[in-house]
């Protein structure tokens, strides 16, 4: 499984806005020139993110993008759904009926085994995790988000 751009860069959006939590609102131009992500894609994944009520934006001249709630409250799971959708190793991970051989199916069990340890590992971490990742990194080291 490959994640998709959108994913990709829509979480280092929210870790870069997450990371100024509490203070300014975040501009999509500075966003798309520290990110180096197009302005117009971007524009595209933070209206997706805030319809789902993951951002908010703040008008005016010192606008721009904020979190919607503290960055302890948003799992990467969350963000994960948002922005790829439905994600399944196999779609009888979820629905069983659409396959005759599910009953005595070993394979599907790895799928669901494979499923439940991805989203594991996303519903364990927030945007506070990250943050914390990034504020413990080693700054001799130029680290990207």
């Amino acid at each position: 499984m490959k994640l998709s751009t959108r994913t990709r860069y829509g979480l280092r959006a929210l870790l870069d806005i997450a990371l100024s939590y509490g203070g300014e609102p975040v501009q999509i131009k500075s966003l798309a020139l520290r990110q180096d992500i197009s302005h117009k894609y971007l524009e595209q994944l933070v209206a997706i993110l805030k319809s789902a009520d993951v951002l908010r934006s703040i008008r005016g001249p010192r606008g721009g993008y904020v979190l919607s709630r503290p960055p302890g409250e948003i799992r990467l799971s969350e963000v994960f759904r948002v922005l790829e959708g439905p994600v399944l190793t196999v779609d009888c991970v979820e629905h069983a009926e659409i396959c005759p051989n599910c009953p005595g199916c070993v394979t599907r069990q790895i799928w669901k085994e494979l499923n439940d340890a991805m989203f594991g590992v996303l519903d364990s971490r927030t945007l506070k995790d990250l943050v914390e990742m990034v504020n413990k990194a080693d700054k001799t080291v130029n680290y990207q988000i």
